[in-house]
């Protein structure tokens, strides 16, 4: 199982995921996309294409079958990409977790979408006042102020450690592309089974134009809604999160309960 994290982190905001997968018998791989985390910094690649060329890479290299991939908010993305650059037939199930799939942007087709100027203003703000907006921005992914149990300071402190040592230049290239790309057509043609995951109070990503629309052209897709959840659901509501992939995933080598 391959774990690909969301924009801004890398792969240790899995961490309360991977002890359980773990349980479940898979072997689990976890990885920093390019510019973040600990992989290398690269002036260029930051588009979808290049990053499901990484994910294939790595597959590759670690000559990993049956594969079943799970993608966080932007992460999502790179796993609907894969899917239409280098087909399926290695991919037994795919998970989509407060997912951008299949579109953020509003558009006249997408009336549920963030709207254009909003999404400019975040690309203004990493550009200008990166390390600020990180610190705004968390709040936000949490839901700050809003949960009857929210995430703690040395939480929010923890992920702005990792956004802000980030590379700037992949952290506003990879906003572009997940703000401007629309995965309409490609998670219509998406056969494998799917678990997709939205938290119903995300402030970040809209469940709207996002997992609800997603279930809609996903034929073959699970559709569980966290009714109170925030984006980050994968640490505010990390047991309920861990179920929901206990009973989609089954024990390795054994059937699933989705």
């Amino acid at each position: 199982m391959i774990l690909i994290h969301g924009w801004r982190l890398s792969g240790r905001s899995w961490e309360l995921q991977v002890e359980n997968l773990l349980d479940l018998g898979y072997r689990v791989v976890t990885y920093d996309r390019r510019g973040f985390g600990k992989s290398d910094v690269s002036s260029t690649g930051y588009d979808y294409d290049v990053l499901a060329s990484d994910l294939n890479d790595l597959i590759t290299e670690l000559d990993l079958s049956n594969v079943i991939l799970a993608g966080f908010s932007m992460g999502g993305g790179e796993v609907v990409r894969y899917l239409t650059n280098y087909g399926d037939s290695n991919i037994d199930k795919i998970a989509l977790i407060s997912s951008i799939v299949p579109i953020v942007k509003q558009t006249s087709d997408n009336p549920n979408g963030v709207p254009q100027e909003k999404l400019e203003e975040i690309l203004k703000s990493v550009k200008k006042e990166r390390v600020t907006f990180l610190e705004d921005f968390l709040k936000d992914f949490y839901n700050v102020g809003l949960l009857s149990n929210p995430v703690s300071d040395k939480q929010l402190h923890y992920d702005w450690t990792i956004a802000a040592g980030a590379s700037p230049l992949a952290t506003v290239k990879c906003a572009e592309s997940w703000a401007s790309v629309d995965f309409r057509a490609e998670a219509d043609k998406i056969t494998v089974p799917t678990l997709i995951v939205h938290g119903g109070d995300d402030k970040i990503v809209p469940m709207e134009t996002s997992g609800k629309q997603a279930s809609q052209l996903i034929v073959n897709s699970n559709f569980v809604i966290m009714s109170d959840a925030p984006h980050g659901l994968n640490v505010t509501h990390a047991e309920e999160l861990n179920n929901i992939l206990s009973s989609f995933l089954g024990r390795a080598n054994s059937e699933a309960g989705f």
